[in-house]
C-alpha cells in the first residue's frame, strides 16, 4: 500500500551555535491511508515538529517528506497553501477559534477561503456541524461554549475541507476526562466512517488506544513503533473507558 503520509530520513534543528538544538533527527516512517496514529513522547521529543513538516509549516533541513504523492520540497508557497486547505485538517489543543466569529463562520471561513460557492460552503457547513453534534450552536460565540463544544467547532471546522488526513495535536488537553473521551470518539468515528488518516499528537496511553498503531518518539528520533489490530484497539477501549 502507497502511504498517503512518508518522512525520509528527515532532520530538523533550531537555533544557532551553542543553543543549537535537534527537533527531529534522521527520522523516517511511512503512515498509510485510513490509519489512526498516535505520536507519544516527552515534552521536547519531536512530536509536535513531526506535525507541522507534515502539514509544510515547517520545512526539514535534510530529507524528504512526501504527502498524499507530492514531494514539499517541490511545492511553492501558494501550492502548500493549496494543499493545507484542500488534504490537511487541524485540530489544535487550544482550539483556536475566532472570537468575534460565530460557529457557523469560524467553520465556513477556510471554504470561502478556498473559494467553494456559497450554497456549497452553506452545505457543507451544515453537515459538518451536524457531524459533530452542533447544528442548534451555529449562532453562538466560542465564549458562549463549553471547551468540548469549542474544540467539537475546531473539529467540524477541520472536517467541513474533507481533508485526507487529520493532524490533532493534544485535542484533549484542555478537557476534562469525560468531555475528552467524546473528543476521541468522534475521532475515531471519523476515521472508521469517512477513512480520514489521523495523526494525533497526545501524552495520555487511554487516548493512543483509540489509534491502532502508536509512535514513540524521543531526542527526535523513533524509539518504538507498535502496530494493534483494530479490533482488539477498541476492545481495549471498552474496556478502560
Amino acid at each position: 500500500m502507497t502511504p498517503i503520509i512518508a518522512l525520509q530520513s528527515v532532520t530538523k534543528r533550531y537555533g544557532t551555535g551553542a543553543a543549537r538544538t535537534t527537533a527531529v533527527d534522521d527520522l523516517s516512517l511511512h503512515i498509510g491511508p485510513g490509519e489512526f496514529v498516535a505520536l507519544m513522547g516527552p515534552s521536547g521529543s519531536g512530536k509536535t515538529t513531526v506535525l507541522n513538516l507534515i502539514a509544510g509549516l515547517d520545512t526539514p533541513d535534510s530529507g524528504r517528506i512526501v504527502v498524499d504523492g507530492r514531494d514539499l520540497s517541490q511545492l511553492a508557497d501558494h501550492q502548500l497553501a493549496d494543499m493545507r486547505l484542500g488534504t490537511i485538517g487541524f485540530v489544535f489543543q487550544s482550539f483556536n477559534l475566532l472570537p468575534a466569529l460565530t460557529v457557523e463562520r469560524n467553520v465556513a471561513w477556510p471554504l470561502q477561503f478556498a473559494g467553494c460557492k456559497r450554497r456549497e460552503v452553506a452545505r457543507r457547513t451544515a453537515a459538518a456541524l451536524e457531524r459533530v453534534g452542533l447544528a442548534d450552536h451555529e449562532r453562538r460565540r466560542p465564549a458562549e461554549l463549553s471547551g468540548g463544544e469549542q474544540q467539537r467547532v475546531a473539529i467540524a471546522r477541520a472536517i467541513a475541507t474533507r481533508p485526507a488526513i487529520l493532524l490533532a495535536d493534544e485535542p484533549t488537553g484542555n478537557l476534562d476526562s469525560r468531555t475528552g473521551q467524546k473528543i476521541l470518539d468522534l475521532l475515531r468515528e471519523l476515521n472508521q466512517e469517512q477513512h480520514v488518516t489521523v495523526v494525533m499528537v497526545t501524552h495520555s496511553t487511554l487516548a493512543a488506544a483509540y489509534g491502532d498503531r502508536t509512535l514513540e518518539l524521543h531526542d527526535g528520533r523513533l524509539l518504538h513503533d507498535v502496530r494493534v489490530p483494530r479490533s482488539r484497539t477498541l476492545a481495549n477501549v471498552g474496556r478502560e473507558s
